[in-house]
């Protein structure tokens, strides 16, 4: 008879094990499928009550600075609610220095139980079990269990509270690592929209002071025309007045730059779509730099077919690309070297490259080609200036094309790739 009880006694061990497994793990992927702390104490609380058969389960956080627990979630059967009424609330505050003893194990990690029999606290004999909720940082607070005083938690209980504390506080500790990382991109995200409003503010408001300022250099050109002080190819006034020229331009266009890119970061514009023969609209807005390449004895190479179908796309987004395109090979050419545009229509998209040659550029800088103020001054051998923002504007134009670009550097030649998703049956 002895050994047939113990034989029933462990075949329910086994039987409570296997169940415990089953629902530790249930507990475990409701915890860290989520990222919110209050929804993990919440299924926390609620399970272990279920699933053990507890009177009540509550669940408290620490603060380790001021030295006190606060109780967050609480989950009671309904039957024994007047019980669970003198156990503890939610928000209760709790000094830990008022019970030494009891979060002197808590803090170095231990668990505990005992029996309450004192009727003046609670109605009935309890019995309580406590658990730490650690990881290997730190302690972050600890679980609570009460159940009527039949018998003290056993062994299989207190392992499946330990294991379910392991998992909650880890769960607590990546719910609280993504909030820190949603709080610092909502921090960020609402510096980079004063620092766009700061910059559009100030470019709109630079704007008309340079637009008077070149007013009053043309007005100043004029005057000095009539006195024909302008007559001398060389004279202080001619450099003078040509200096002012070229910085207030460089300066407008500086000004012009930042607001687009404001415009284009806030992307409420919609695309103005029209249809255009693609080839011969490309040899337009080429034509107006062939005399600058020859200037310079750049060769030009042109390789666009005249069979490719029409497009429809936003053209003044796509000519602020080719002319950027255009100019950066102007600046970036050595005399004597060769500028190449290539057109290809595949049946998904449309493929422009820019390329040009004499000039080779790292991997580290070609990662940095399309950032605001980038420049490579190594190889500005024309000495040209610019705003600095022209790359990181034609980004921002592919952005709203919904189309790519990609630069390369190899054997001496940097070539840019701009690919617009298409069907052919646009034609």
């Amino acid at each position: 008879m002895e050994l047939e009880r113990q034989v029933q006694e462990r075949i329910v061990q086994l039987q409570q094990a296997l169940d415990f497994e089953v629902r530790l793990k249930r507990i475990t992927e409701q915890i860290r499928n989520s990222l919110d702390e209050s929804q993990i104490l919440q299924v926390v609380v609620q399970e272990l009550t279920l699933v053990l058969g507890t009177i009540c389960c509550h669940t408290a956080s620490y603060n380790l600075e001021f030295a006190t627990s606060t109780v967050r979630y609480q989950y009671t059967i309904s039957e024994y609610e007047t019980i669970a009424s003198s156990l503890s609330s939610v928000g209760q505050v709790v000094f830990m220095n008022a019970f030494p003893e009891v979060y002197r194990q808590l803090l170095q990690g231990e668990h505990f139980q005992f029996c309450e029999i004192d009727v003046s606290t609670v109605p009935k004999p309890l019995a309580i079990l406590a658990c730490p909720i650690i990881d290997n940082q730190a302690i972050l607070g600890d679980l609570w269990l009460f159940k009527q005083k039949t018998d003290a938690f056993n062994e299989l209980e207190i392992g499946l509270v330990q294991q379910v504390a392991n998992q909650c506080a880890f769960a607590i500790r990546q719910a609280r690592f993504y909030q820190a990382s949603q709080q610092q991109i909502e921090e960020l995200e609402r510096l980079n929209h004063l620092k766009d409003d700061f910059v559009s503010t100030v470019s709109h408001e630079l704007r008309t002071p340079m637009t008077n300022m070149r007013m009053a250099i043309e007005m100043l050109e004029g005057i000095l025309k009539q006195s024909q002080t302008l007559e001398a190819k060389h004279s202080s006034a001619t450099r003078y007045l040509r200096i002012l020229r070229d910085e207030c331009q460089r300066e407008m266009s500086l000004i012009n730059d930042l607001l687009d890119l404001t415009r284009l970061d806030i992307n409420t514009e919609p695309l103005m779509l029209t249809t255009n023969n693609l080839s011969a609209w490309i040899l337009q807005i080429l034509e107006p730099f062939e005399e600058r390449f020859r200037t310079q004895q750049q060769q030009l190479h042109i390789d666009i077919p005249t069979e490719i179908p029409a497009l429809t796309t936003d053209f003044f987004q796509l000519e602020g690309i080719l002319v950027e395109l255009f100019n950066n090979a102007y600046k970036y050419t050595p005399a004597n070297e060769t500028i190449a545009v290539l057109l290809r229509a595949t049946p998904s998209a449309l493929r422009l490259s820019v390329s040009n040659s004499g000039v080779e550029i790292s991997t580290d800088e070609l990662s940095h080609l399309f950032d605001k103020f980038y420049r490579i001054p190594s190889h500005n051998s024309w000495k040209h200036k610019g705003t600095g923002l022209g790359l990181a504007l034609l980004r921002k134009r592919v952005e709203k094309l919904q189309s790519t670009i990609i630069v390369s550097s190899e054997q001496k030649w940097i070539t840019f790739t701009l690919q617009i998703p298409w069907s052919i049956e646009q034609d």
